[in-house]
């Protein structure tokens, strides 16, 4: 009996708990489970409760050393209330991310080994499609949470997206983000946000509850990483009232009022002297008082040990964990609240009051995650499986934002699309063609697919032929004369050249906008010696000042691709040999190389006639551009016309009850803060005609804009009203409607940030029609 009593046991031991230990490990991590008598009583698990409430009675269960521990982003468990560890940092930038050597929420070693890589974000914004955007963001909440389901996550929390405005072309960054504009920016912030966490695309359908959190960063006025000896966490932006108004805050204040999103990240940076993480007036009284921010605060990673440590605006550490919490941060990246709160506490630098005030939040986003009501897989998105990622829906959907976010730059002659049928000969040459890694961008995770651009190619042309062209992006040791061979041997020649994530990414600004090392010249040559114009491609975030090209006639056409994501590869293939109509639009200006004379660190967006000071962006830069915001060519040609606007006269007086046109030289205005109520009945209707003239149906987007007749006093040159993407067949006239809000499109921030509505005529215009609206006292 002995005998086998341990043979069973060994049985047990060897078989049986590694099948317990394996099914553990698929099962995701939850609080306030129902067969655990201990903790099933306690009234933060009562799904019943108001989640306030439920968060106020954890926090009071717990030390201070418990608090403590909470208020990093590695927050440790706490077994005896049945609580698991919880990882707060995982991203999502453009899909399910993984970064080596990071510890994150999100973990690939399991069933689940990959996640949809969508277009790097420049090129989605590109699309200018609201919708597709709302798509993405469903398709990365959906994947995140199959991943959580399979028990692959510590944590729902992802820190994207990353909505500064792509202030100065060299930043690093920029590819992160939808480009330049901060209406086109905050609309992105909105879908995104909308769709990862759940909700729906027109929002405040979600209730509570949260499929994956969402985090608006990074706040505020961050556009900067490395450039010449200027670092961001050391780094003071000096923001006049005026940018700070109309450029800076908008796309977050989009993502919190009208996107909710339940996560914020404070930057590195300092805005006029004040360290972000540590301004009261940012974080509690604009974003949770004037926005209504309900959710998290975490700061970017150490951003809190900079304080005292790099910035020295701080006499200890217990001073700058005092301070960040006093101004409503609530969770630390990094390690320093975990070493310095519990001083700071000792020492009466830091009420143990505001400690609670952030475990609140913090407790309260895992509750509306779902993570506190027992095991998740009974609960809303609790059927969402593994199936559903790497989907065959996601991967079309990949394929579609690199397809729409493609821009045709320059198609001299009609050279492209290329003929199927008749192209006999191809040479693909250049560091990015067969580049799987360079698809991608910065921030991803591990692809389901990688095509590369070479591979997709040679499904169109069999006889196709490869180089290199250069070492590598740098293009330090070009084989030019390689290259110069093998493009005279045939028929047509694509260029795939640009930029990759050694040249620019985070931490690293370039400090100059042409192509790296002996590109321009590779590009100059093949071109001379082919047979027929060639085709460019650029891969690359940033914008490159290609003049060069653009002029140079043995350069045909010009495609700018971005880093495509996944299906990028395919997509760029199939807009070269026609299977696809590009109807891109550049989100940024492209600057040509003279505007690095201008200091990355100077913030102004205006003008400066008497230094010579050009302005940034679209909106104010008065300099040479080699491609305007909005720019984007087609294999279709179209027309546009307004066809009706609902009002062409807009009276001030009647904005608002018992209010009167203020009296300012030279313009008479009203300030937009006072007649709200009179806003929401000036909104009109305005409808554009848009026919596809070509012989392929294409999708057109059609982008509306507003300027004043006279320019001038720090108003923008002209500023995006509104954005439209719409299939339209060959021959096709289709109709688009868009709203236009006076007070919050025909208004311009004064010196003082505050946005008005002046007296006079402003031109609406969409393409190369104009319409005059009236604005009168």
């Amino acid at each position: 009996m002995k005998f086998i009593n341990l043979l069973l046991s060994l049985i047990y031991v060897y078989h049986v708990l590694p099948l317990l230990f394996l099914v553990d490990a698929s099962q995701p991590p939850f609080s306030c489970d129902s067969s655990n008598q201990a903790t099933k009583s306690y009234p933060f698990c009562k799904t019943t409760l108001p989640i306030n409430l439920r968060a106020k009675d954890l926090v009071s269960r717990l030390t201070l050393d418990e608090k403590i521990s909470q208020l990093v982003n590695t927050a440790v468990a706490i077994p005896r209330l049945g609580i698991p560890s919880y990882e707060w940092w995982s991203e999502a930038l453009h899909g399910v991310a993984f970064i080596e050597h990071v510890g994150q929420g999100v973990h690939f070693n399991g069933t689940i080994k990959s996640a949809t890589s969508f277009p790097q974000v420049i090129l989605t914004a590109a699309t200018f499609d609201a919708q597709l955007w709302f798509r993405i963001g469903q398709a990365i909440g959906t994947e995140a949470r199959a991943i959580y389901n399979a028990g692959q996550a510590t944590g729902m929390t992802f820190w994207a997206p990353n909505i500064n405005v792509f202030r100065d072309p060299r930043w690093g960054r920029g590819q992160e983000t939808p480009g330049e504009d901060p209406l086109l920016t905050g609309k992105y912030a909105i879908s995104y946000v909308r769709g990862i966490q759940g909700d729906s695309f027109e929002g405040r359908k979600l209730g509570e509850h949260l499929q994956v959190s969402a985090c608006c960063k990074h706040f505020t006025a961050y556009d900067l990483d490395q450039w010449k000896g200027v670092n961001r966490f050391v780094y003071n932006a000096k923001v006049t009232a005026q940018d700070m108004a109309d450029t800076f805050q908008p796309p977050f204040q989009s993502c919190i009022k009208e996107g909710r999103a339940s996560g914020i990240m404070c930057a590195y940076n300092r805005v006029n002297g004040v360290p972000n993480c540590a301004n009261h007036n940012l974080l509690t009284e604009t974003a949770r008082g004037k926005w209504g921010f309900n959710g998290y605060i975490t700061s970017d990673c150490d951003a809190v040990s900079i304080i005292y440590e790099n910035q020295k605006i701080v006499k200890s550490p217990e001073d700058a964990v005092a301070a960040v919490l006093k101004a409503g941060m609530d969770v630390n990246c990094g390690s320093y609240l975990k070493n310095h709160t519990k001083s700071a506490v000792q020492q009466k630098k830091l009420p143990e009051s505001e400690v609670d005030r952030a475990l609140q939040n913090l407790f309260s986003v895992r509750m509306r995650l779902g993570l506190f009501n027992g095991n998740p897989t009974k609960q809303p998105f609790g059927t969402i499986g593994a199936n559903q990622v790497c989907s065959e829906e996601h991967h079309n959907l990949a394929l579609e934002a690199a397809q729409n976010g493609i821009v045709l730059l320059k198609n001299n002659a009609k050279l492209l699309p290329l003929s199927k049928s008749k192209s006999s000969s191809l040479a693909v040459i250049g560091p990015n063609a067969d580049s799987s890694k360079v698809l991608l961008g910065n921030y991803a995770g591990p692809p389901c697919k990688s095509i590369t651009a070479l591979q997709a190619l040679r499904t169109y042309v069999g006889n196709t032929i490869y180089h290199q062209g250069c070492d590598a992006v740098k293009c330090s040791s070009p084989s030019i004369d390689k290259a110069v061979e093998i493009a005279k041997r045939v028929e047509h020649v694509v260029l795939i050249m640009g930029l990759d994530q050694t040249q620019e990414r985070e931490d690293l600004d370039r400090v100059d906008l042409v192509l790296p090392g002996k590109q321009r010249e590779l590009i100059t040559r093949v071109g001379q010696a082919a047979k027929k114009p060639i085709v460019l491609v650029l891969f690359c975030g940033g914008p490159v000042d290609i003049s060069f090209a653009k002029y140079d006639q043995n350069i045909g056409s010009i495609l700018w691709a971005g880093y495509p994501g996944e299906s990028g590869g395919i997509a760029l293939a199939e807009t070269i040999f026609g299977d696809h109509n590009p109807g891109g639009r550049l989100p940024v200006t492209w600057y040509p190389q003279n505007f690095t004379k201008v200091p990355m660190t100077d913030m102004r967006m205006r003008p400066e006639t008497s230094t010579g000071y050009p302005g940034r962006t679209y909106r104010f830069y008065t300099g040479e551009k080699v491609f305007e915001f909005g720019y984007g060519l087609s294999y279709s040609n179209y027309s546009h016309q307004f066809i009706s606007v609902a009002h062409s006269k807009i009276f001030l007086n009647q904005l608002a009850v018992n209010q009167k046109v203020k009296h300012s030289s030279p313009k008479r205005h009203f300030r937009v803060s006072e007649i709200a109520a009179g806003c929401e009945r000036t909104k009109f209707s305005v409808r554009v005609g848009v026919v596809n003239h070509g012989e392929m149906a294409g999708k057109q987007s059609v982008l509306l804009f507003a300027r004043k007749e006279k320019v001038g006093n720090g108003r923008p040159m002209k500023q995006l009203v509104g954005f439209q993407s719409v299939n339209i067949n060959a021959g096709e006239r289709v109709e688009i409607e868009f709203e236009v809000s006076p007070c919050e499109h025909l208004s311009r921030a004064n010196e003082e940030g505050e946005m008005v509505i002046e007296e006079g005529t402003q031109l609406l215009i969409v393409e190369d029609k104009e319409y005059p609206i009236t604005i009168m006292p």
